[in-house]
C-alpha cells in the first residue's frame, strides 16, 4: 500500500507533530512548552535542523526551515529535510505524521513531498527479512493550503510510486505484453483508455524501427496508444508524449560489455514508464487538457533474426535507415512512434527515454538533457516546471552540423554518430522524424540509481514525472 498523504486541520489528540518552524521564531511557537521552547533555542545554536521532542504520550518533530537563494530551493531543501525526518520516524517506529507550518512560508507540501518519496519501498519479491516501512500516513494540518492541492500532490506522488514499480520491475515479471497489460490496469485505476496494438497491427503498419529491434526477440512487440481527452479539454490540438519502451537491452548482437553494463538494463524502459505516470496523474487529477501516449515496447536481444550491423531498414516514415550498431536501439523504436505522432496534428511532442550514456556523462544525476525544436517558450516552461520540482533541465543544441554525423553512404541516415556528442547526435536522428513542435529528454543519469540519493532513494526514480506534470498542469489553469 502507498503512503497515504491526506489533508485535516483538526490536530487529533496526541498526534505525532513534524512543526516547521524558522530559526529565529523558536520562542513564538505556541504549540511548544516554555521548557521546549528553551531546549530548542540551545539546540538550534548548536546549529541542528531536526530535533525531536518526547512526550511520551506524543512526539513533536522541530523541523527548521532551511535558507536559501531562491524559493525554489528553499523548497527542494525542505524536501531533503523530509528525508532526514523519515530516518528519524522510522527509527522511532512512527506509523503517522501530522505537519504543521510555522513559518508562513508554504513549507509542509515540500517536506511531505521529501518524506512520501522517501518511503518508498520495493518488496515484491522478497520472501524473508522484509522491513516494511512504519510510516503509514502524512497529514496537512496547514491552513495555508487547500485539501484540493494536497490531493493534486498526493495523486502525483502516487504517480511517481507507479512509476518506480514499473521500473524496478524485472524483465523476468515484464515483457512487452506484460507492460502493456500493466499500462491498461493504470488506465483503469486513472480514467484515460488504452490501445494495444499487436505485432501483426505493427507491422500493417510498417513501423520498421521497432518491427527490426524486435527481430531477436521470442517475445513479439507492442505499440501502446493512450488518451486522455476529457470534454472541457483547452487544447484544440493534442499534447502527444512518447516513451522509449525497451523492457530489457542486451545491445542485440552490439552485445553490451558485461559485467555491470548490462546488469541493469530493466530499466531500459522507464521513459515508457514515465510518461505514463505523467497520464495517470493528469487523468486522475483531471486536468483539462487533450493528452496521448505513445509506447513503443520490445526487448532487444541477440536471437536467431536479429538485426545485424550494417542492415538497412525502413522506417514507418518510409526513411531508409543503415543500422551501424544494434545497442543503439532506442531511438529505432522513438523514431516509429513519433514519424506515428504526425496523425494527431499535435499542439507539442514531447519524448522521454533513456536513451544514451552521453546524456549521463554530461551532466550525471544532476540535471535532465533537453532538446528540441518546440521554441523558447516552451523550453522556458519546462525550464519553470522543472525548477519547481527540482526536476532541473540542460538544453543542447541541435545545430545542423550534427546531420553531418548522421549520412550514410547507402542509406538516408545511419544511426549512429561519431564518437563525440552522442546524445546530441542522437537528439538530431529523432528530429528527422518530426515536423512539429518537439522535446526530447534523455532520462539516462537520473532515471535509475545505483546508490541512495536523499528521497530520490536508490534504483528507479520516478525522474521527469513532476516536472511534466507541472508544466501540464500550468497549461491546464
Amino acid at each position: 500500500m502507498p503512503t497515504q498523504l491526506k489533508y485535516d486541520t483538526s490536530l487529533a489528540k496526541n498526534a505525532d507533530l513534524a512543526l516547521i518552524i524558522a530559526a529565529d521564531k523558536a520562542a513564538e511557537v505556541q504549540e511548544l512548552q516554555p521548557e521546549e521552547q528553551d531546549y530548542v533555542q540551545k539546540q538550534l545554536a548548536q546549529e541542528l535542523k531536526l530535533i525531536p521532542l518526547n512526550r511520551y504520550s506524543q512526539r513533536v518533530y522541530v523541523v527548521v526551515a532551511p535558507e536559501a537563494k531562491t524559493e525554489h530551493l528553499q523548497k527542494e531543501g525542505l524536501r531533503q529535510a523530509g528525508y532526514g525526518l523519515l530516518k528519524q520516524l522510522r527509527a522511532d517506529k512512527v506509523e503517522s505524521i501530522t505537519i504543521l507550518d510555522k513559518t508562513s512560508a508554504g513549507a509542509s507540501l515540500p517536506l511531505a513531498e521529501g518524506l512520501y518519496l522517501s518511503n518508498y519501498q520495493f518488496l515484491k519479491h522478497k520472501t524473508k527479512d522484509i522491513k516494511t516501512a512504519n510510516l503509514q500516513a502524512i497529514t496537512i494540518a496547514d491552513e495555508q493550503v487547500s485539501k484540493e492541492q494536497v490531493q493534486e500532490v498526493a495523486t502525483v506522488l502516487e504517480a511517481v510510486y507507479k512509476v518506480r514499480d514499473l521500473v524496478n520491475e524485472p524483465h523476468s515479471h515484464q515483457t512487452a505484453a506484460q507492460l502493456s497489460e500493466q499500462f491498461q490496469e493504470l488506465g483503469q485505476q486513472a480514467g484515460f483508455t488504452t490501445e494495444v496494438l499487436d505485432l501483426i497491427k505493427i507491422q500493417s503498419l510498417k513501423m520498421g524501427g521497432l518491427i527490426a529491434v524486435n527481430q531477436g526477440s521470442e517475445e513479439p512487440a507492442t505499440f501502446n496508444i493512450m488518451e486522455w481527452k476529457p470534454e472541457n479539454a483547452k487544447n484544440a490540438k493534442p499534447y502527444v508524449l512518447v516513451g522509449k519502451g525497451v523492457v530489457y537491452d542486451t545491445g542485440g548482437l552490439s552485445l553490451k560489455p558485461t559485467p555491470n553494463s548490462m546488469d541493469y538494463m530493466k530499466s531500459d524502459m522507464a521513459g515508457a514508464a514515465t510518461i505514463t505516470g505523467v497520464l495517470y496523474a493528469i487523468a486522475k487529477n483531471k486536468l483539462p487538457i487533450h493528452v496521448i501516449g505513445l509506447v513503443p515496447a520490445t526487448d532487444n536481444r541477440p536471437g536467431g533474426n536479429a538485426v545485424a550491423p550494417g542492415d538497412v531498414i525502413t522506417m514507418h516514415s518510409g526513411l531508409t535507415v543503415e543500422v551501424l550498431n544494434t545497442d543503439a536501439e532506442g531511438r529505432l523504436i522513438l523514431a516509429d512512434a513519433l514519424s506515428f505522432a504526425r496523425k494527431y496534428d499535435p499542439e507539442l511532442v514531447i519524448d522521454m527515454a533513456t536513451l544514451t550514456g552521453s546524456a549521463m556523462r554530461a551532466v550525471g544525476k544532476e540535471g535532465l538533457v533537453v532538446m528540441g525544436t518546440a521554441g523558447e517558450e516552451v523550453m522556458n516552461g519546462l525550464k519553470v516546471a522543472g525548477d519547481k520540482a527540482h526536476e532541473r533541465i540542460v538544453e543542447f543544441p541541435l545545430w545542423d552540423e550534427y546531420r553531418k554525423q548522421l549520412e550514410s553512404d547507402i542509406a538516408d541516415l545511419k544511426n549512429l554518430g561519431g564518437p563525440d556528442a552522442g546524445h546530441i547526435t542522437a537528439g538530431k536522428f529523432l528530429e528527422a522524424f518530426t515536423d512539429y513542435p518537439w522535446v526530447h529528454f534523455d532520462i539516462a543519469g537520473t532515471a535509475y540509481l545505483h546508490s541512495e540519493d536523499s528521497y530520490r532513494g536508490k534504483l528507479a526514480t520516478g525522474s521527469g514525472l513532476r516536472l511534466v506534470y507541472n508544466y501540464f498542469s500550468s497549461l491546464a489553469q
